[in-house]
């Protein structure tokens, strides 16, 4: 709703300095949560982030005095808008974090919103017990938001809902009271009828609604079938029915009106939820395959019949994406053939026996009901990738290209499980009279079924067509009394439709309660009641044109620059925290600031270049301070399900953006640190001095902005490629080479690790390979970093030149660094210019990182374990970042595992924080040891002595070394010193 004053800013001013927390209103941060993972987009007045409940309180003193509104907010991961609106967003993801109370014998814990769902549950895995709704966004998703919108997930057939799982919820009404809601007998039901205040009058309206048997006789008429547990259309009144006071026999609660209110009621600051007892340790997952989505539907009835933990379904169109996405594509290796539908059907047991015998039982019981071609059986080592695979079923459909998107308007549905076949085939035949083909995947053993429309909300006929195919999907689940919601919400998505769902008096009833409970319209707006057609308010305006914008960077497969940081959906993967592992958005791991995820800064680019009038249209601060903390891992090109790819786009900004306003110093520096180092290595020894002496070194480090504390690579004594030349041909190795490689002399190895690369050199050739070194230029990496993409584009297409006619499938290109050697896969094809595009997509085939290559010729039998030491040795591994996302790990950990008594233990830290030079430079020093903290630095230090760190890329090592103390070492060194030959 909008304020009734046309300036709050100055209020807005003097909140800020009452807050424990913090109050921001600059343009960037209303841009950051303008949006959430729905189609929605409104500018908010501002964006709270409470540190205490006297901070919420004076924010709803402040939205009732000043007629604005608060939207809560947690990930922000709402496919129904319901984090939009123009009010104040208050977010609680960054402070109210804390696990509050624990009691392991009566099975709770107490939290606050903040907490995410699978941090909770790490800290419960050791007392064996867990909170068991489990969504798809489970690694950021919150306590706060599964509350609000009463959250299901895989496990609701054996579990129940997050409303079931509710015991007690901490509440400030908005008259700015803090009240308590929970279990409260009849007594005190009538002690709180008597009550003169807010709370009071809440216990006596529902008494007097409830207990109008017209009122009743309409609850149980309109709403959907008992017999369907995910229900999230409207305020859950027919919850309330079962307390004693009125037709059941459970205590009265208010907390089953509270969750999947959608905060519209109150602001929840504690919550207290009942646990379960970890479910039985060993997991197998049926996956059955299936030529049509109506037999899939036909076998879910099938399934549910057997003692089944979760029963989920992937179409083809799902299946389809995963095959362009680098991360997930490898997590399908159980599809066989060309399914229309799969089923993934789990089963659990104390045993692999127990459970493969119970998933043997419905694979036989399948056949003999002539449903599905193939049931592999995924066995436990390799569920959770497979489980992967249908997760990440949200994000990867951001893939599609172009601007038609796979559109959440219908994907929410569900019906009795007995009607779900035929519902389906309806859908589906109305949405051929739309010309739609539509994504099917979710949870089948539930009733419902995510379907989604390919739709263009660019265009107003796709605008117009988004709302008419809403309304005829609500007409069909109002004839098999489904919930037009079963576990999303109603938002501002379906909330238009809740009077046909529920009917007009029970929708009064709606209105009737929010507004007793909030008089004033303060909490969530225009969510579930009230709220604006579904078709306004979205991410663009209708027949908006898209602007296209030059660029250095080919970014023709996303369909420009600006397309690519539209294929960011919002579903948040970028907020997960360290204990989820994976690398991506380390920034965001060590600030919890929504500014310095991958989804932010689309956001951020997507706003400020679609509604830009500037004419550079890069030249925006807003974008420069979103993407400052990027550290460019990489991270996002594999685990982002949409590939949002923030690395290449942070390139191209800075080359954008320094065009109007000029290249820093320090950043020619450092991209110009391979011509540096070439004049340092005239005189090394004078040059180090330099470096290392504290006056001129302290000097050069000030007037570069570099943080004193770091350590400045020295320059080697003699160049990689000087040593080559010079003593190669006198190195120990065989008469008869096995074969021919090019070694990659990047600029790091040159001329700072040398005597890496002279180990690596020196084992290939001891171990049976020729090693050739021939002139190229540099990688460009530390150019690609800094913007300055014309110099990255001349190395990158030199090198092109050179090895195009080089390497070939027998003779490949290894290299030693991760990020200069990967280059050639990933931005070099990219990058060079058009009649040089095939040559380097050719390239990329034949290039290997060292690890890559020791391993494919360990798995050929051309490098043998006899040739290496058989003393016990201890191993833990950092990976680089590059070397995760563009290739895998687990090559280092094969090699470093060839001698006969090495363990390798790798350790599971995302990005080591040093980023090549963003961890030098003095603003970011702090941020760059937050990261290490996360997970690296603690690992490192507590490893024993003896224990060896392994780093492969050159900026870890030296940030191991800098945050712990302790030296890392590249594998070719411990290859090279476990030689045994």
């Amino acid at each position: 709703m909008p304020s009734n004053q046309p300036n709050l800013v100055p209020h807005l001013e003097k909140l800020a300095t009452q807050l424990d927390g913090s109050l921001q209103f600059d343009s960037l941060t209303k841009t950051l949560y303008a949006t959430d993972a729905s189609v929605y987009r409104e500018m908010p007045l501002a964006v709270a982030f409470p540190k205490s409940e006297e901070d919420i309180q004076k924010l709803i003193h402040f939205a009732t005095e000043h007629g604005t509104s608060l939207i809560p907010r947690t990930a922000g991961t709402s496919l129904a808008g319901q984090c939009v609106g123009n009010g104040i967003v208050v977010d609680v993801s960054k402070h109210f974090t804390q696990i509050l109370e624990f009691n392991k014998e009566e099975r709770w814990v107490r939290v606050q919103p903040g907490v995410v769902r699978d941090e909770l549950n790490r800290f419960l895995n050791p007392h064996g017990l867990f909170f068991s709704p489990i969504t798809s966004t489970a690694n950021r998703a919150m306590i706060g938001g599964m509350v609000g919108n009463n959250s299901s997930g895989t496990t609701s057939i054996v579990y129940g809902v997050t409303r079931d799982k509710v015991i007690s919820l901490n509440t400030i009404l908005s008259d700015g009271n803090k009240v308590v809601f929970g279990e409260i007998s009849q007594d005190e039901f009538d002690r709180k009828c008597g009550q003169k205040d807010l709370e009071g009058m809440l216990y006596r309206q529902a008494f007097d609604e409830l207990n109008d048997p017209e009122n009743r006789e309409e609850i149980h008429a309109q709403f959907p079938k008992k017999s369907i547990h995910r229900r999230n259309t409207g305020y859950a009144v027919d919850e309330l029915l079962k307390a004693e006071l009125f037709e059941g026999r459970e205590k009265f609660n208010f907390c089953k009106l509270l969750t999947g209110s959608e905060g519209t009621l109150a602001f929840t600051t504690e919550i207290k939820i009942s646990l379960d007892p970890l479910p039985d340790p060993v997991e197998i997952v049926v996956a059955a395959h299936f030529v049509s989505i109506h037999e899939s539907m036909k076998s879910a009835q099938v399934a549910m019949k057997h003692p089944a933990t979760a029963v989920e379904l992937m179409d083809k169109i799902i299946l389809d994406c995963t095959k362009e996405s680098i991360e997930y594509s490898k997590n399908r290796y159980f599809v066989e053939g060309d399914p229309m539908a799969i089923l993934m059907i789990e089963f659990r047991g104390k045993t692999l026996e127990e459970a493969m015998a119970k998933g043997e039982a419905l694979v036989a019981d399948l056949k003999e009901a002539g449903y599905g071609y193939a049931y592999p059986i995924i066995e436990p080592a390799r569920v959770a990738s497979a489980w992967s695979l249908r997760a990440a079923g949200l994000g990867l459909l951001g893939n599609i290209p172009g601007d038609p998107k796979a559109v959440a308007c219908i994907e929410d549905t569900a019906v009795d499980i007995e009607d779900l076949a035929d519902y389906i085939d309806e859908l589906d035949e109305i949405l051929k009279g739309f010309n739609q083909n539509p994504v099917h995947y979710a949870h089948a053993g539930a009733g419902e079924i995510h379907m989604r429309p390919i739709l263009d909300l660019k265009k107003a006929e796709d605008v117009e067509e988004f709302y008419q195919i809403s309304l005829a999907s609500a007409k069909l689940v109002k004839k098999y009394q489904g919930s037009l919601s079963g576990e999303h919400g109603d938002g501002r998505v379906r909330a238009a439709f809740i009077p046909l769902m529920v009917g007009e008096k029970n929708y009064e009833l709606f209105r009737r309660i929010k507004y007793k409970w909030d008089p004033k319209n303060i909490f969530n707006p225009g969510k579930i009641v009230d709220t604006a057609p579904m078709n306004k308010f979205l991410r663009y305006e209708p027949e908006m044109k898209t602007p296209e914008h030059k660029t250095v960077f080919d970014f023709s497969a996303a369909g420009g620059i600006l397309r690519l940081a539209e294929k960011c959906n919002g579903s948040g993967d970028c907020r997960k925290l360290p204990g989820s592992g994976g690398t991506m958005c380390p920034s965001f791991m060590a600030t919890r600031n929504e500014r310095d995820t991958t989804r932010g800064r689309a956001n951020t680019l997507r706003e400020f270049l679609t509604m830009d009038n500037k004419e550079n249209a890069f030249d925006h601060p807003e974008i420069k301070e979103a993407m400052d903390l990027c550290l460019s891992c990489k991270g996002c090109t594999a685990e982002c399900p949409s590939n949002v790819d923030m690395s290449s786009m942070k390139a191209e900004f800075l080359y954008q953006y320094q065009k109007t306003n000029g290249v820093p110093l320090r950043s020619k520096a450092f991209a110009y640190i391979n011509e540096l180092n070439e004049l340092g290595s005239i005189v090394p020894g004078i040059a180090n001095f330099f470096l290392k002496n504290s006056f001129t070194g302290g000097l050069m480090k000030s007037f570069l902005n570099v943080a004193p504390s770091r350590n400045l690579p020295e320059i080697s004594s003699i160049s990689l490629r000087k040593w080559y030349k010079k003593n190669y041909a006198s190195l120990e190795g065989s008469a008869k080479p096995i074969k021919s490689v090019y070694f990659f002399v990047d600029e790091f190895t040159n001329h700072n690790d040398t005597k890496i690369g002279i180990k690596a050199i020196s084992l290939l050739k001891k171990l049976g390979y020729e090693v050739r070194v021939v002139d190229h230029e540099e990688s460009g990496r530390s150019a690609l970093s800094k913007g300055l993409l014309e110099k990255a584009k001349k190395h990158a297409e030199a090198n092109v030149r050179i090895f195009d006619k080089l390497i070939d499938g027998n003779t490949p290109l290894i290299g030693l660094e991760p990020s200069a050697i990967l280059g050639f896969r990933d931005e070099y094809p990219r990058i060079v210019r058009a009649d040089l595009v095939e040559a380097a997509k050719k390239l990329k085939f034949h290039v290997k990182l060292i690890d890559e290559f020791l391993g494919q010729e360990v798995a050929a039998g051309n490098i043998k374990a006899e040739s290496f030491t058989t003393q016990p040795q201890k191993i833990k591994l950092h990976g680089h970042c590059h070397q995760k996302a563009l290739s895998s790990l687990n090559w280092t950990q094969k090699i470093l595992s060839l001698p006969g008594n090495y363990t390798v233990e790798t350790i599971p830290s995302g990005c080591c924080g040093m980023a090549g030079s963003f961890g030098y430079e003095a603003e970011h020093f702090d941020v760059s040891q937050q990261i290490g903290e996360l997970v690296l630095f603690p690992a490192v230090r507590n490893a024993e002595a003896e224990t060896i760190i392994a780093a492969p890329g050159t900026s870890c090592r030296h940030q191991i070394s800098d945050g712990t103390g302790r030296k890392a070492k590249h594998p070719v060194e411990i290859l090279w010193e476990a030689l045994n030959l």
